[in-house]
């Protein structure tokens, strides 16, 4: 049955001259994660194996390829290209996307699937962590092919050149970013040259295309089976990605750059280091390498280099893309957001994220020091990932795409029992590195249920401390009240209420403007939200007005900006003559907290340390006025 088709509003022009560039572009941005595997999978797999069989054989060998060879097709292929790449969000893909996406067709929040997107979205953190580290030091580990004496560097070459790669990111990318896709062709072209290259020492490795080794594989080694398979899913990691920046190229680019270039180049590649280890198992050293003459391994360890560094800008810029959707989503507290490049509205840099991700990277390095030791780390975070995002997708297939159940159940079940099959066997590297992600993951998943749980108590707090707005429209009208030239803002994330800054402003001027607006920010389960759609006014009294402004998850609210669009419906915006009153809450620790000690504390930091609303609604300080209020949470 063919899955019905959502909306791609957002999906750029996929024809003629935009498409190929489009898809030249993904090529850089999409794939550099997956296109770096080679680097350490095969090998890994193949160490695995061998441990226990004693070196390199040859059913070892066509098993292995035949696993990687049906996990790129069957996940990467079949799963997301085909299918998730349907489940769009307005356009957008990734897994924030997919949870708004299964939170409005279950038409009410539902606290599974919130924590599903929770979990999904935190075990992004601990991938971004690794991917750079594993990346970068797989790379330089060739330096020791060309001569010995590069042993002792690599490890300050690789801390230098992550310190670079995040101090660098406050320019932006946008400078650079047309040279990813060249780059990353070369570098999938280099791949595939050189599996054909090797392919031509023993062409019937081309027997694992058979998916009876893989089963055969797996049926005659047991639990060495599952470690290996624990070591093949490192093939596909990065494939998440593909989904993820669904919203910036568009489904059929990324279809594309997969089908024709990073798929084929791929398993040319793996096939290679097959063959060459069926021809000279002394290449299990480092058979990616291996593949190419001693005049090329230079250069190919400056490619790889410059590829890695492409496949951990885009982690990095992913993790600022996720930051950003949870802040907007309340997942987490406002941050600072710096924007690198008037032309294009996705290049943004967060310097908390950045400074965190920084040192969180160059921790992996030091402290594991090779790419082998980190693979064992590497995997859980993507398949726990692939997991939610199976689940979600169930839902979007029965609540949105309206298929029977036992349709959706059909159509994703086997993906879901894949994804936990591929959890399983990385889970067995728990005590061997896998703690790492796991604990990155639990961290942020307290932080996002920390965050969540603390504003809701505040706002009941609030709630119980305010007035209705229903009760004192009526005094609103006296003339006891003095009128104070201009507008006046006051900016609630409850309108039914009277804002605090409103009531002090009474209780302590007795006066107000002449024109007073509570203003309320509500952010969308859409990506984008169109300008006639952004603001809605109701006029309560002469003097008051209630103004809505609505933003999608992947929008960066603008108040000024949004309140322009209320000229065409009736109120002449003047932001001269405009003042934004807003409330500065001092939060402090209650004896009788409703959260535990430790949760509210985490609360308290959180809310200290978030961007102050003038910076992240992008009001002028020159307008703004706060008043301080305290809450005991």
């Amino acid at each position: 049955m063919a899955v019905p088709e959502t909306s791609l509003s957002q999906e750029p022009a996929s024809h003629g001259g935009g498409l190929l560039s489009l898809s030249l572009a993904a090529v850089g941005v999409v794939y550099g994660d997956i296109g770096t595997s080679p680097l350490y999978a095969f090998r890994e797999a193949m160490h695995a194996a061998g441990a226990t069989h004693g070196g390199v054989t040859r059913d070892d060998v066509l098993g292995v390829l035949s696993l990687i060879t049906w996990a790129l097709m069957l996940i990467v292929t079949v799963k997301y290209v085909l299918i998730l790449l349907r489940a769009d969000n307005e356009g957008e893909g990734g897994t924030l996307s997919l949870l708004a996406l299964a939170q409005r067709a279950m038409k009410r929040p539902n606290a599974l699937i919130l924590l599903l997107g929770l979990v999904g979205a935190a075990l992004f953190y601990g991938d971004a962590a690794i991917t750079p580290a594993i990346s970068v030091l797989s790379a330089l580990e060739g330096l020791t092919l060309v001569t010995s004496g590069f042993d002792s560097f690599i490890l300050p070459i690789s801390v230098a050149i992550i310190l670079a790669l995040f101090l660098v990111q406050n320019r932006g990318t946008a400078a650079v970013a047309r040279f990813f896709g060249p780059i990353t062709l070369v570098w999938f072209l280099a791949m595939a040259l050189g599996g054909i290259y090797r392919m031509a020492d023993d062409a019937s490795v081309l027997a694992a295309l058979n998916p009876l080794h893989a089963i055969w594989f797996l049926a005659g080694n047991g639990m060495l089976g599952v470690v290996v398979l624990g070591a093949v899913f490192l093939a596909v990691t990065g494939a998440e990605a593909l989904y993820a920046d669904m919203g910036h190229f568009g489904r059929k680019p990324i279809q594309m750059a997969w089908l024709f270039v990073a798929f084929p180049a791929l398993l040319l590649n793996y096939f290679g280091q097959g063959a060459l280890l069926l021809a000279d198992p002394a290449a299990l050293e480092n058979p990616f390498y291996f593949l190419y003459p001693d005049w090329a391994l230079l250069p190919m360890v400056i490619l790889a280099t410059a590829a890695t560094i492409i496949a951990s800008q885009a982690v990095i810029t992913g993790a600022y893309s996720l930051t950003q959707q949870a802040v907007q989503l309340r997942l987490l507290p406002r941050m600072r957001i710096r924007h690198t490049s008037d032309a294009q509205q996705g290049q943004i840099y967060m310097p908390g994220v950045n400074a965190w991700l920084m040192f969180g990277v160059i921790l992996l390095v030091l402290a594991f020091r090779n790419s082998s030791a980190l693979a064992s780390a590497y995997g859980i975070s993507v398949t726990g990932t692939m997991v939610v995002t199976a689940t979600l997708a169930m839902v979007v297939a029965y609540r949105h795409w309206g298929l029977p159940l036992w349709v959706s159940i059909v159509m994703m079940l086997p993906f879901l029992m894949m994804d936990v099959v591929f959890l399983g066997a990385n889970m067995m590297k728990v005590l061997e590195g896998g703690w790492l992600p796991l604990c990155i993951a639990a961290a942020m998943v307290l932080t996002m249920w920390s965050w969540r749980r603390g504003v809701a108590t505040v706002a009941a707090k609030e709630r119980e401390a305010e007035l209705p707005l229903e009760t004192l429209l009526p005094q609103l009208e006296s003339k006891s009240i003095a009128k104070v030239p201009g507008t006046a803002v006051f900016l609630t994330a409850t309108p039914d209420l009277v804002p605090g800054a409103l009531l002090h402003s009474l209780k302590h001027f007795k006066a107000l403007h002449e024109q007073n607006v509570i203003l309320t920010i509500v952010t969308a389960d859409v990506p984008r939200i169109a300008d006639q759609d952004r603001a809605h006014i109701e006029v309560l009294t002469p003097r008051l007005r209630r103004v809505t402004l609505t933003y999608g998850y992947f929008e960066e609210p603008d108040v000024p900006k949004g309140l322009m669009q209320c000229r065409k419906l009736g109120w002449k915006f003047d932001i001269m003559a405009t003042s934004f009153i807003l409330s500065r809450r001092s939060l402090r620790l209650s004896a009788r907290s409703r959260m535990p000690g430790w949760q509210a504390r985490l609360f308290i930091y959180l809310a200290r340390n978030a961007a102050s609303a003038s910076d992240y609604f992008r009001i002028p300080a020159g307008r703004v006025v706060e008043i301080g209020t305290q809450v005991n949470v």
